[in-house]
């Protein structure tokens, strides 16, 4: 009796595992609309759906939704919307690291003018030599110009002639040397008034960056 009982249990575990396998799987139905907008269903994905946004529904009214793949001009979109995101994530990136430097050189706007007044002190000190060489450049042009009144009526002697042209082109030289340097001063009085006005955001809460007096370190 046990050996007929456990014979028919076998059996039917056997037929169980049979049926299983012959269930035939969960149908699928995929739905989209084509170009002259009639609305095509099937149980394998229309040829016309595609390239088309599309319906798949699977069993228990599951649906997934599935996006028309991308056009050409719609790759391009994306890819330009990343390159700016990309590019925007490494300007504030940037200004972060800068905010930090900022904060770690400066303790208060004091600093700032005590180190402007330095930068600016030495380059004026090192200007004053291009200022001394100008000046000196015009006084021997005066000097060359009284010297070339005494050939009004005779002829020019090379040398003079040499010295002039020497003297012009000297005068040119340090005068372009005393412009640059004084555009620099300029610059460097600009940068830090530009420290200033970001340090005084930064200190007041307004500056968009990470970088935060907090996070100075002390």
């Amino acid at each position: 009796m046990v050996s007929t009982n456990r014979l028919l249990l076998r059996l039917l575990a056997a037929l169980s595992i049979g049926a299983a396998f012959a269930l035939p799987a969960a149908a699928k139905t995929y739905c989209c609309t084509d170009k002259s907008g009639h609305k095509i269903c099937a149980d394998t994905l229309p040829e016309q759906c595609e390239e088309r946004a599309y319906k798949e529904f699977g069993d228990k009214g599951k649906v997934r939704n599935v996006d028309a793949p991308l056009t050409a001009e719609q790759k391009a979109q994306r890819a330009a919307a990343e390159a700016r995101k990309k590019e925007e994530e490494r300007i504030a990136g940037e200004q972060r690291r800068k905010d930090l430097a900022l904060l770690n050189t400066y303790g208060s706007e004091k600093d700032i003018d005590f180190l402007r007044d330095r930068a600016v002190a030495d380059m004026e000190a090192t200007g004053k030599q291009a200022q001394d060489k100008y000046a000196a450049a015009l006084k021997r042009k005066q000097q060359l110009a009284k010297e070339l009144e005494f050939y009004a009526k005779k002829p020019i002697p090379d040398s003079l002639k040499s010295q002039i042209k020497e003297n012009e082109i000297e005068i040119q030289a340090q005068k372009k040397a005393l412009d640059d340097k004084n555009k620099d001063i300029e610059a460097v009085r600009a940068k830090f008034e530009e420290d200033r006005m970001r340090y005084r955001a930064l200190m007041q809460g307004g500056g968009k960056s990470a970088a935060s007096p907090a996070a100075r370190p002390h």
